[in-house]
């Protein structure tokens, strides 16, 4: 085998820690939600009265409210944008695929999902969940490894769609593939060379749009296990998108397609 030819492993993305929620909005939606809030850190002395009204909530809501210098939460924060507050929550509650159809099925509506393959850029899953909350999608599958999870990088990119929107977590993408095709949902893959432009791309149907990683696109495997690969058409000299805008441009394509029946 030529050595040089052996694509190279992509480290692992370093884990954060999942419960912590960084910054109002993402603590707001998480009280919202209902999600249970453990311990909130929030700037001694700071005055903002938002501030501390959020903080109030949480502590109606259950939390342990702890003052602390802005220098600690500093030193905590993931994001570097943490507003004056940081809480500690349980930790996010992954789902199945079959919460996902189950979803789905209560809101009396053809399944549309939306797989990351290997997405290892936190403010790209959370832009994906975002815009998958706003067009209505059912849920969002990922890998358990050589992925990013729901870190608080992830919760604030999210904007809070993280507290509303189903994410199951496999171990194998190919056999979450299979799953969703032996029940009914057709797999649509997005390269610059797909065979179709994504006009042309039947997103009325049960349908799941697969999300290649940041570098490399899609893995041979997981393209070759795609129903259609399609194009989104570039007129710029730019030959690609980010990972997020691309799915947010598919995303609302199967949402015109399906107002439009």
């Amino acid at each position: 085998m030529n050595e040089k030819r052996r694509r190279p492993a992509r480290p692992e993305p370093v884990e954060e820690i999942e419960g912590q929620l960084e910054g109002r909005n993402a603590l707001t939606e998480a009280l919202k939600s209902g999600r249970t809030i453990d311990k909130v850190f929030i700037a001694a002395g700071d005055t903002d009265r938002g501030l501390q009204r959020l903080a109030a909530q949480a502590k109606d809501a259950g939390a342990v409210i702890v003052p602390v210098d802005r220098r600690k939460l500093d030193a905590m924060s993931t994001t570097h944008s943490h507003q004056g507050v940081i809480a500690l929550a349980a930790a996010h509650v992954y789902y199945t695929i079959d919460d996902i159809l189950e979803e789905a099925a209560s809101r009396g509506e053809t399944p549309l999902i939306v797989i990351c393959d290997e997405l290892s850029d936190p403010h790209n899953l959370g832009a994906i969940l975002r815009s998958a909350e706003c067009a209505g999608a059912h849920g969002v599958i990922i890998p358990k490894r050589r992925a990013v999870g729901l870190t608080a990088v992830v919760a604030k990119a999210s904007a809070g769609a993280v507290e509303y929107m189903k994410v199951a977590r496999v171990t194998n993408i190919n056999n979450a593939i299979s799953e969703l095709k032996e029940k009914g949902v057709w797999i649509f893959g997005t390269a610059a060379e797909g065979s179709i432009p994504m006009y042309q791309a039947d997103l009325r149907g049960p349908a799941a749009i697969v999300i290649g990683n940041e570098g490399d696109g899609m893995s041979q495997l997981v393209r070759k296990n795609c129903d259609v690969m399609v194009h989104i058409p570039m007129k710029g000299r730019i030959s690609s998108l980010n990972a997020s805008a691309a799915a947010s441009i598919l995303l609302y394509e199967a949402v015109r397609q399906r107002q439009e029946g």
